[in-house]
């Protein structure tokens, strides 16, 4: 990516990823240190009791943090690691994942992720928070397979 983050570039790198296909993630912001993250809530996606699967938050939550952080400091990024907490059960038509840096460095992007989920109405629901660190890998480290 160039110095000026570029939606179009980053939903590009959205859509090579198979799995990000797979479950219908958009990309609706980037730039200026957030990302915002949605999918449809379908039935293949919750778990036995009706809920979203927690993978499926904590999967949203990585992506999102690590979008949020490629739109300070480019792309090649990978996850270091991320905590996620569980709010409440998520239930809804949409699942909203909206992650902002926190601090960026030269080496790590801290970020945190607000997960809700969207009913019919349009009414908003936190569900989950996430807070992350992204590696800015330096030339050498192996991360070209990354996902931004």
């Amino acid at each position: 990516m160039n110095d000026a983050p570029d939606l179009a570039l980053a939903r590009k790198a959205l859509a090579a990823q198979p799995f990000s296909t797979l479950l219908g993630t958009r990309l609706t912001a980037f730039g200026d240190g957030v990302a915002v993250l949605e999918l449809d809530i379908r039935e293949d996606l919750l778990q036995q009791y009706g809920h979203v699967h927690g993978g499926v938050l904590a999967y949203a939550a990585d992506n999102a943090l690590t979008f949020a952080a490629g739109s300070v400091s480019g792309g090649r990024l990978v996850t270091a690691g991320f905590t996620i907490d569980y709010l409440r059960p998520a239930r809804g038509l949409l699942l909203r994942a909206e992650a902002r840096v926190v601090r960026s460095g030269r080496s790590r992007v801290v970020c945190r992720c607000d997960l809700s989920t969207v009913d019919g109405e349009g009414t908003r629901s936190l569900c989950a928070v996430a807070q992350g660190s992204i590696a800015v890998p330096t030339s050498g480290d192996g991360a070209s397979d990354s996902a931004t």
